[in-house]
C-alpha cells in the first residue's frame, strides 16, 4: 500500500472520530438534530474558525441570559453560633412592678440627737392623799374576820341549830354565854354585829328562831348603839334582850346570854 493512501485512511479515521465529538458534545449540549429546522446553533465564528488549532472547535459559545430565580429550597441545619456583638444602647425605663414581700428588719440604728423641749402643760388637778396604812388595816383585819368566820362555820355545824334569812340579811344564833359587849365584838370579829330587831317581822322571825333552838331570851342589839363601841353609851347600862314570842325587854349590860348576829347578803 502507498504512502497516499495510508495518509488518506488516516485522515478519515480523524474525520470519523470528529464527527463522533461532535454528535456526542450535541446530545450533550440539548441540540435539536432535526435537519429540517433552520435554527442556526451558536457556535465559534466562522471567519476565525478556519485559523485555528483543532481544541478551539470545542469551545462553548457566549454566555447566555440570566434565568429567572429559582424556588427556594429547603432551611438547612443551624450553623455554629457567631461571635456576640457589640451591646447595644439601654432601652428606656419600664413601669414599677409590684411591690415585694418586706425583707428581715435591719440592725436598729443609733439615737439621734435630742429634739427642742416643747411648751409646759396645764397645770392638772390636786390629787387625793391615800391613807395606806389605813387600808392595810382594814384588810389585815378583813382577813382576821374571814378566817373566824370559816372557824364559825365548822362552829355551826356543831353548836347552832340553823340559820334563818331574808332578802337582806341571814341571822346565826350563837350558843356561848356572852355579856352584851362581849357579844357585840364576837359578832363583828364573825364579820356581822349583834342583831336588830328594829320590825315586827324581823322581831318575829327571831322570836321563831329562838324558840325553836328551846330558849327564851337572847341578847340583841340596840338602837343608837355606835359602831364599836359596844353599849357603854346605853343609858343606866341597859341593853336589850328578845324573848321567843318576838318581845323586846331591856337587860343588864353584863349579864351572861347567847346572843344572835346578823349579817349583810350583800
Amino acid at each position: 500500500m502507498h504512502c497516499t493512501d495510508m495518509a488518506g485512511l488516516q485522515i478519515l479515521r480523524n474525520m470519523l472520530l470528529l464527527l463522533f465529538f461532535l454528535v456526542l458534545y450535541a446530545v450533550s449540549s440539548g441540540f435539536s438534530m432535526d435537519v429540517c429546522s433552520n435554527t442556526i446553533l451558536p457556535g465559534s465564528k466562522a471567519s476565525s474558525s478556519r485559523h485555528k488549532p483543532f481544541s478551539l472547535l470545542f469551545s462553548t459559545g457566549d454566555p447566555g441570559e440570566v434565568g429567572d430565580a429559582g424556588d427556594e429550597g429547603r432551611l438547612g441545619k443551624t450553623g455554629p453560633p457567631g461571635h456576640v456583638g457589640i451591646p447595644g444602647e439601654n432601652g428606656e425605663k419600664g413601669e414599677a412592678g409590684r411591690t415585694g414581700k418586706p425583707g428581715p428588719a435591719g440592725e436598729q440604728g443609733q439615737p439621734g440627737e435630742r429634739g427642742i423641749a416643747g411648751d409646759s402643760g396645764l397645770k392638772g388637778k390636786a390629787g387625793s392623799t391615800c391613807d395606806c396604812g389605813r387600808y392595810r388595816k382594814v384588810v389585815g383585819q378583813m382577813d382576821i374576820n374571814i378566817n373566824k368566820l370559816k372557824n364559825a362555820v365548822k362552829f355551826l355545824k356543831i353548836v347552832i341549830l340553823g340559820v334563818k334569812e331574808t332578802e337582806q340579811k341571814f341571822y346565826l344564833l350563837v350558843k356561848e354565854e356572852r355579856k352584851h359587849s362581849d357579844a357585840q365584838l364576837n359578832c363583828r370579829l364573825r364579820g356581822g354585829t349583834l342583831a336588830l330587831a328594829n320590825s315586827d317581822n324581823i322581831s318575829m322571825l327571831l322570836g321563831s328562831y329562838i324558840s325553836e333552838a328551846g330558849l327564851t331570851h337572847v341578847l340583841v342589839g340596840t338602837e343608837g348603839e355606835p359602831e364599836h363601841r359596844g353599849n357603854s353609851t346605853v343609858s343606866g347600862g341597859r341593853c336589850t334582850q328578845l324573848a321567843s314570842n318576838g318581845a323586846l325587854s331591856p337587860t343588864v349590860c353584863d349579864a351572861q346570854k347567847f346572843y344572835i348576829c346578823e349579817f349583810s347578803r350583800i
